[in-house]
């Protein structure tokens, strides 16, 4: 018999049990391009997750009156109204972040983490646990893509939201905030998830 998960547990499975990231490794096209900076990574972050969540519970109240034939679209279309109001926001809010962030603001409605939320999950749940979920996989995405970010910007930059961090003889690593850099960035902390997560299971097999 499978055990019932808890709300915490829907909550705090996407911050680390299941990163969206660094364990089901989705969403790699935002993750690699924006996160060159601190700024733009937490952008996408907070505009991903608000998404999610947002789409989450509307998938979550209306599951019983979506068809099963168009469910997919259906998804798509709720998805999409909820990028639109992102991108207007970041508009408002800021020209250059828009710009920095560019097409992959629009991108986010194409986002597998989110669709697949949506359809194994939200679908499926109530609307606490969606929103919970959604809230979670959001944070977790938000997490990782700030762990790229500020890496690549202290190394690339010397710099965290654009304060400087060392003095003026440090070297700049350039190859950190282009493109390039966002595999090596990924593949470390993959590499430190993937120890981490052998550490606990050995400690628990012990």
């Amino acid at each position: 018999m499978k055990q019932q998960t808890t709300a915490t547990d829907e909550f705090v499975k996407g911050l680390w049990k299941e990163n969206p990231v660094f364990i089901q490794v989705l969403g790699m096209c935002p993750v690699l391009a924006v996160s060159n900076t601190a700024r733009n990574a937490l952008a996408m972050g907070l505009a991903t997750m608000f998404v999610l969540v947002m789409s989450n519970t509307v998938v979550s109240l209306l599951r019983r009156f979506i068809p099963k034939q168009v469910r997919i679209a259906t998804y798509i279309l709720i998805i999409a109204t909820f990028v639109t109001v992102v991108e207007y926001v970041i508009q408002a809010i800021s020209l250059d972040l828009h710009k920095a962030l560019g097409a992959f603001i629009s991108l986010i409605v194409v986002n597998c983490l989110i669709l697949g939320r949506a359809e194994a999950f939200a679908s499926k749940n109530t609307l606490g646990r969606s929103i919970l979920d959604g809230l979670g996989m959001g944070l977790g995405f938000v997490f990782a893509l700030f762990c790229l970010g500020a890496v690549r910007e202290i190394l690339g930059s010397g710099s965290l939201f654009g304060a400087r961090l060392f003095h003026a003889g440090f070297q700049n690593w350039v190859v950190m905030i282009l493109p390039s850099g966002g595999f090596f960035t990924l593949a470390g902390w993959l590499l430190l998830f993937n120890w981490l997560k052998q550490r606990r299971q050995g400690e628990v097999a012990g």
